[in-house]
């Protein structure tokens, strides 16, 4: 059976939902935090030189900028066809189009915009900015605006430095900043003196714009953002770890790539001094109006123009039907039950290459006509986080 025909198959089998199957993710820098529910045999599956399994990514249809060790459809989301063969979420974006994610983000964009991740690191992660849609085209890439929440079920233990450093002092100069940069080669600079940390706390979030500099904490990370994978690296030692010249630059234009000033220059520098930071960009969690005593839904990530989230929580034995008004993808991270045509469960300890219960992308149609979700527990609550583009009728405005 050819793919475009394969792909109708399932997605008709389905009720226009789709089941996909686990992504991870190695990084060649910092330490794993272990909290993937990856077997502890497996966070070197694909060999040292790749590094260890740090992320897992979910609805994705773009593939990591990760070296050139990295198979061309790293990061990629398959769908689970229940057999031997495989297609990817981008494949299936491509052939049904609006009927899979709406005429709105068809028509605009082409394709599933936005992605999410768990992001999972013992240390602190170093200093970086995403780049802007402007700075990022320089180098043929698109900008990445990115948020986080902190979901309980997944951090039992906090890692090494539960703190992010969010941009810099309101009394720092340009100039200080500037003097860091060029002794990156030289010491270790550590630039994170310039800054301004938060304590993270768990079942809530930030948004974090492009051109804002960030160090996140050791929490396991819930991460909704734009399809993009581009960065500057700021931070020359984290924890120990010496980062080269090339992670600062790497997403430089090669003429700029020894440009003190350009490099600068991919600051949004009013946002990063902003004196109202955490009031600006905090997120905690909002309750939606429709929750009862069967189900309680949360927006988790909102105020932006790009992407939002939800927690969805069903009481143990009950059966809910959940509508949305736009395509999202989903992840389970406790409890058991149905979800739509769909046996579900969250994972406990996965193999590498081994297919789950957890994951999911549904329709627009689907969203809109409702998915049926039944925690099949009578203990447990079943809880999934849902991740959205920016098409969401009834995502909260920013505080």
């Amino acid at each position: 059976m050819n793919t475009p025909q394969r792909i109708h198959e399932l997605f008709d089998k389905g009720g226009g939902v789709f089941r996909l199957i686990p992504t991870f993710v190695p990084r060649r820098f910092s330490e794993a935090g272990r909290r993937l529910r990856l077997h502890p045999d497996d966070y070197y599956a694909l060999g040292t030189k790749r590094g260890s399994i740090k992320e897992r990514w979910f609805s994705s249809v773009i593939a990591a900028m990760n070296g050139p060790l990295a198979p061309p459809d790293e990061g990629l989301s398959y769908v689970d066809t229940g057999a031997e063969d495989k297609f990817t979420l981008r494949d299936a974006a491509e052939e049904l189009g609006a009927a899979l994610i709406g005429s709105a983000l068809k028509q605009k964009y082409g394709t599933w915009p936005m992605y999410s991740k768990f992001f999972d690191y013992n240390p602190p992660l170093f200093f970086h900015l995403h780049l802007t849609d402007e700075a990022a085209a320089r180098v043929g890439r698109i900008g990445k605006p990115e948020a986080y929440y902190f979901p309980p079920q997944l951090n039992n233990h906090p890692g090494e430095f539960p703190v992010t450093y969010f941009g810099f002092d309101p009394t720092v100069t340009r100039d200080e900043v500037r003097q860091r940069l060029l002794d990156f080669e030289k010491r270790d600079t550590r630039i994170t003196e310039l800054s301004r940390a938060f304590r993270l706390e768990l079942g809530t979030g930030w948004y974090t714009p492009p051109g804002v500099l960030h160090a996140p904490g050791s929490y396991l990370t819930y991460e909704p953002q734009w399809n993009s994978d581009v960065n500057s690296v700021y931070e020359n030692v984290t924890s120990g770890e010496v980062y080269p010249y090339d992670f600062l630059v790497e997403n430089c234009p090669s003429d700029k790539k020894q440009d003190v000033d350009y490099v600068l220059s991919l600051m949004d520098w009013e946002k990063n001094v902003d004196p109202d930071y955490r009031k600006r960009w905090f997120r905690p969690s909002i309750v939606c109006g429709h929750s009862d005593e069967r189900h309680t839904e949360k927006w988790i990530t909102y105020g932006n123009p790009y992407f939002g989230a939800k927690e969805l929580t069903v009481q143990p034995g009950q059966t809910v039907l959940v509508k949305d008004e736009a395509a999202y993808g989903c992840i389970l991270v406790q409890g058991h039950g149905r979800f739509g045509a769909f046996d579900a469960e969250a994972a406990i300890m996965l193999r590498f290459g081994q297919r789950s219960a957890d994951e999911y992308f549904v329709s627009e149609d689907a969203a809109q006509r409702g998915v049926i979700i039944s925690n099949a527990s009578a203990c447990e609550p079943l809880v999934m986080l849902k991740h959205f583009g920016p098409n969401h009728p009834d995502m909260p405005p920013a505080p």
